[in-house]
């Protein structure tokens, strides 16, 4: 099924627990907007290139849209739809008053130089200028964007209005008005949930292995070894390695940054990125990308715990499998919701003009992921549910709350 499909299971799976309106059940099924661009952009040889672009506008209910720009070749109006939709639901279970969307360029970014790539992220924002806004839809750094982007997209959106306007994006670099904390929030609050989880099910020492060894994968990784979790295997886009003795992550990310690769680490063993979901291990941090954990392999997977750092990692029928295995697996829109909770800490800074320090913003995110957390965890136990069932029938209660408030 494509990732969009698997939103809508999602979706009645858990209204089979919430069991709200049907008008609102159905109304959710849909994004209330999709905005589809063709950018043309004069690359470094005088010849125009044409890019296509997408922005969906999931749902308002809560408050402004809010959801990253992501830059890869994949990335196509299904998958864009996918994440809004999931976007929507994180921000609900997290009780930040933001809905959700999300936006992405087709294109491999490495293939562009640093000009090429500022020309199409200004291009991005000129082209979607009217449905952007503080109040409207709050962008934010995804797979491929980073906080540079972010600060060339906060410039042009303030060059268009005429006025500066740093609520309009979050991710920013910290002298653009970016969030002390922002850049590793997605993997801190993801690892203040794991060592919340791991006390409870009183799993000492376990061992952890990373998919996927981007911001999120390799600042968790760092966060685990620093705790004395033994990392045992990580992975990049080219593939992973593995040692039973763990690994030390901050040569690992050394190794990384001069071979562009973690394989060909000395004293491991090379494996692919489907290999290191089923190595044996406590706990398995999917980081990468959507679909990973499926119907084929997820009777392989040995974790104990499956904590999704990546945007819809597992589909549906793998969902059952590992739920059938007793897994407990703590799903993608509370496990990742660190980032877009510390962005709305970055915006109502901005929106407020306060500077909190990384200490405040850590305390604040603590106390609201580790509180839907537990409430996740009590609905689940309660109703002999899943955890993500659990989330998503939490979130569906407060959407619904939310819609019929504004009715």
């Amino acid at each position: 099924m494509s990732a969009f499909q698997n939103a809508l299971k999602q979706l009645e799976e858990s209204q089979k627990i919430a069991n709200i309106d049907k008008a609102v059940f159905n109304l959710l099924k849909t994004p209330q907007k999709i905005l589809q661009v063709f950018i043309p952009v004069t690359m470094d040889n005088g010849e125009q290139r044409m890019f296509e672009g997408y922005r969906v506008q999931y749902n308002n209910w809560r408050g402004p849209y809010k959801g990253g720009i992501r830059y890869h070749e994949q990335t196509d109006l299904d998958e864009v739809k996918a994440l809004a939709f999931w976007m929507t639901i994180k921000c609900a279970i997290s009780n930040i008053p933001m809905g959700g969307g999300k936006g992405g360029i087709t294109l491999n970014p490495k293939e562009l130089s640093e000009g090429e790539l500022e020309r199409l992220s200004r291009a991005y924002v000129g082209a979607l200028f009217e449905n952007f806004g503080p109040l409207k839809d709050v962008p934010a750094p995804d797979v491929n964007t980073t906080p540079k982007i972010m600060s060339w997209m906060v410039d042009e959106y303030g060059k268009i209005a005429g006025t500066p306007a740093p609520a309009f994006i979050t991710g920013k670099p910290i002298e653009a008005g970016g969030s002390a904390g922002r850049g590793v929030s997605t993997a801190k609050g993801g690892f203040m949930v794991l060592k919340h989880l791991l006390s409870k099910m009183e799993i000492a020492d376990p061992r952890v292995a990373v998919q996927g060894f981007g911001n999120a994968g390799s600042n968790m990784a760092k966060f685990c070894s620093a705790a004395g979790f033994k990392v045992v295997a990580v992975s990049d886009s080219k593939g992973g390695i593995y040692s039973q003795y763990g690994l030390d992550i901050d040569k690992v990310l050394e190794f990384k940054k001069q071979n562009d690769t973690v394989i060909g680490f000395p004293g491991t063993q090379a494996l692919t990125n489907a290999e290191i979901l089923e190595v044996d291990c406590d706990v398995l941090i999917p980081s990468a990308l959507e679909n990973q954990i499926t119907a084929a392999n997820a009777n392989n997977i040995k974790a104990k715990v499956v904590l999704e750092l990546a945007n819809g990692p597992t589909t549906p029928e793998a969902d059952a499998i590992l739920e059938g295995k007793d897994i407990v697996l703590v799903p993608d829109v509370l496990a990742n919701s660190g980032g877009v909770v510390v962005s709305y800490f970055e915006w109502y800074q901005n929106l407020h003009n306060e500077k909190w320090d990384e200490e405040k913003v850590f305390e604040e995110l603590k106390k609201l992921i580790i509180t839907n957390f537990d409430a996740m965890l009590a609905l689940s136990k309660e109703k002999y549910i899943s955890l993500r069932k659990s989330a998503f029938a939490i979130a569906l209660k407060r959407l619904e709350e939310a819609y019929k408030t504004k009715k």
